[in-house]
């Protein structure tokens, strides 16, 4: 498979060398935590001198006797060298018994520089302070984002990659198939891989239908608010009712496994956070044509899930704005950066475009104001709105501004 440097994540891992922090990555299965984990391997190689690299991959046949948090640490301590920088390497730690009980003790032992993957279900940001008793430092990676697809395919035309990479999406497993149909047949046997064994196994579900039937309701709204009420209504039957803590439950569980992003609402006016009612954003959208088709394909919907992710990816914390009885798509903030945004997808028609633009209009403060659609033009003003392309939008890294 053809290797392409993810700089953006690879630079985070580079960026905290030295630190007495436990490094663990995160993100879906299949998302790139491994092949990350060697390029990184490949920098201290060649760029740290006097170096000893610890490195346990739990996929290969030989660490599988390592696979009882005893093994693991002795074998830990016996390549241990004095005099040098130990870097400690491990991939799939989850398939060690235990193993943050071995974890914790060289972390503890403070001669060892750490960095761990695992699987998505068995290594959750939110049970990273429960599992190791020393400081966590989290780099969550994403599949592939439009610029990476463009430098894996050596795309020259903007809109041609960008049309593909709405259909393909950025899971670069996949793209090893030739055809569409091999593609999908490759994201829904990983997804339910995901789904059934992963998330099953961490939580002990039993009634795997229900969760199958959740998810499927979620890739289906996408973009839409809902709340855990709602759907246990939607999804309960005559003869069978599902409780609103089942479905609360079962979101937690597809959340921290990665296969969907919760997104909040934000009242702008009264600057408060608002409960009941949350969006649910697919880790990649080319999961949901591989399980459930493609079909009445709502574009804005998708192109609203890609920018969703786009600013996950970029560290943004994002909501859902409402105002008064309006909704802007994103709310997104980090440090000393705030903007809000509208997505669309066909903007050449006067009403939707008046659609798009008015809520943006009506917010009163000096925060740049963003509109993404599908534009194939350049970058313009409306009224102090910029109206960005969003393939140029997705192949751009620079701050947003006004």
């Amino acid at each position: 498979m053809k290797l392409i440097k993810r700089e953006h994540y690879l630079s985070k891992l580079i960026n905290v060398i030295g630190t007495p922090d436990i490094k663990v990555i995160t993100g879906v299965r299949r998302c790139g935590k491994s092949k990350l984990l060697e390029a990184f391997k490949n920098y201290i190689t060649d760029n740290i001198k006097e170096h000893n690299i610890i490195h346990i991959n739990f996929n290969m046949k030989e660490f599988d006797e390592l696979k009882n948090y005893n093994d693991l640490y002795d074998y830990i301590n016996n390549h241990f060298k004095e005099e040098k920088k130990n870097f400690i390497l491990i991939d799939e730690v989850q398939m060690c018994e235990q193993f943050e009980k071995a974890i914790n003790w060289i972390h503890a032992e403070e001669k060892y520089d750490i960095y761990v993957t695992g699987s998505n279900a068995f290594l959750l940001s939110s049970d990273l302070a429960t599992l190791f008793t020393g400081r966590t430092f989290e780099i969550q990676v994403f599949p592939f984002s439009f610029k990476e697809f463009i430098e894996y395919y050596n795309y020259n035309d903007l809109d041609d990659a960008f049309d593909h990479y709405v259909i393909e999406g950025g899971m670069a497993g996949s793209y090893l198939y030739k055809t569409t149909e091999e593609k999908y047949e490759y994201l829904k046997s990983l997804y339910n891989t995901l789904i059934i064994r992963d998330i099953k196994t961490k939580y002990n579900i039993r009634n795997t239908k229900l969760i199958e039937e959740l998810n499927d309701f979620l890739m289906d709204n996408i973009s839409n608010l809902t709340s855990a009420r709602n759907i246990a209504k939607e999804l309960s039957t005559t003869k069978n009712s599902v409780s609103d803590k089942t479905i609360s439950n079962y979101l937690n569980y597809l959340c921290n496994a990665f296969a969907f992003y919760k997104i909040r609402r934000f009242d702008i006016q009264g600057k408060k956070y608002l409960a009941s009612q949350d969006k649910y954003y697919l880790v990649d959208p080319s999961f949901k044509y591989a399980l459930i088709g493609t079909k009445n394909m709502n574009y804005g919907r998708i192109y609203e899930n890609i920018v969703a992710i786009e600013l996950k990816r970029r560290g943004y914390e994002i909501y859902v704005g409402i105002l008064k009885n309006k909704e802007i798509d994103f709310v997104a903030m980090k440090k000393d950066e705030k903007f809000y945004i509208q997505v669309s997808d066909d903007i050449s028609n006067e009403k939707t475009f008046e659609r798009e633009v008015t809520p943006l209009l009506q917010i009163r403060d000096a925060y740049p104001k963003i509109l993404i659609a599908r534009t194939k033009h350049d970058t313009y003003q409306y009224e102090g709105i910029q109206i960005i392309d969003i393939a140029n939008w997705l192949n751009e890294e620079k701050k947003m501004e006004s």
